[in-house]
């Protein structure tokens, strides 16, 4: 048996302040807030969950926000860049806006496409490509509609210790095709219409860190939760240390760090982000998983109070 993830499920990062990482995801980068929850395993910090309108798989970028913790380096062993998808023909939008709001860009070609690369407050490094495939994101905030709006993701550059073994792991556990090499990056791709594109870094450098601005793992896909104890058996049977099946709430996940030393993560698409709010109302409310509720009032002291795009 051979198994293939359609392609990337969420990127989950490390960040600072949480009103900055709202301002700039939700009003710059006009991306809804679909979930706002905690941490499972530090209830007193905030995760957030920014995507489409949906709150679509291959959309879903997620954040822990440690205000005043120390700040990481992006290096070996991370994803070392998240790109987005746009419609094509919206880049000169992206470009003015970026401008506008005094943050530094550089246009770029990268394997025959046209980016444009920059950073979020905390450091993270994203780049933005005109894509055709993938559906519109109907979400609409200010100047940001639908026919320039962020798709989801395009894909990833994987930075890692040992780029051969990670290689192998796209390809033989995760089920990615090799289709492309240019300069030190090879590119690999899968099924899906949107978060379908890896490109790995072939040479190695600096190990990264972790620490504000940097990412803490990628996941992939699965269909269900039968799919899901599938890739678990699997995974295992390829000799990765995989974990439990973990409850998340919005998706079951399992975790394991491959050789290159990227920590993946493999989640169902379902139950998704209306498990618990209605598609009208999701990212309104602190949603807290049942075992927490109980503290609700000791738990909304500790966050910092955030304000939400509309």
């Amino acid at each position: 048996m051979k198994k293939q993830t359609a392609g990337i499920h969420h990127i989950t990062a490390i960040v600072g302040h949480p009103q900055e990482n709202v301002d700039f995801y939700g009003r710059v980068l006009g991306l809804r807030l679909v979930k706002k929850t905690v941490n499972f395993d530090d209830p007193g910090t905030y995760h957030l969950y920014f995507g489409d309108k949906g709150g679509r798989p291959g959309t879903i970028i997620t954040f822990f926000p440690w205000v005043n913790a120390y700040q990481g380096t992006i290096g070996d062993g991370q994803v070392g860049v998240t790109s987005y998808a746009v419609p094509v023909g919206s880049l000169p939008f992206w470009v003015n806006r970026l401008a506008s709001e005094a943050i530094p860009f550089k246009k770029a070609v990268r394997f025959g496409e046209n980016v444009v690369q920059f950073d979020d407050p905390h450091g993270l490094h994203l780049e933005l490509v005109e894509r055709a495939a993938g559906a519109d994101n109907e979400w609409t905030i200010g100047d940001v509609t639908p026919d320039v709006a962020i798709k989801g993701f395009a894909g990833a550059r994987l930075y890692s210790t040992n780029p051969e073994a990670t290689e192998r792991t796209l390809t033989e556990v995760m089920g990615l095709e090799k289709v492309a090499e240019e300069g030190d990056y090879r590119r690999f791709t899968s099924s899906a219409d949107i978060g379908n594109t890896v490109d790995l870094k072939l040479v190695t450098g600096v190990v990264g860190t972790m620490g504000v601005g940097t990412v803490h793992h990628i996941a992939w896909r699965a269909e269900d939760d039968a799919d899901h104890k599938e890739w678990q058996a699997y995974v295992y049977d390829k000799g990765e240390q995989v974990t439990d099946i973990k409850d998340r709430n919005y998706f079951n996940a399992i975790y394991f760090r491959e050789a290159g030393e990227i920590l993946f993560e493999i989640a169902t698409d379902p139950p998704g982000f209306g498990y618990d709010e209605s598609l009208e109302t999701m990212g309104e409310q602190l949603m807290l998983p049942a075992q927490y509720e109980q503290y609700r009032s000791r738990i909304e002291d500790r966050l910092i109070p955030i304000s939400v795009p509309k």
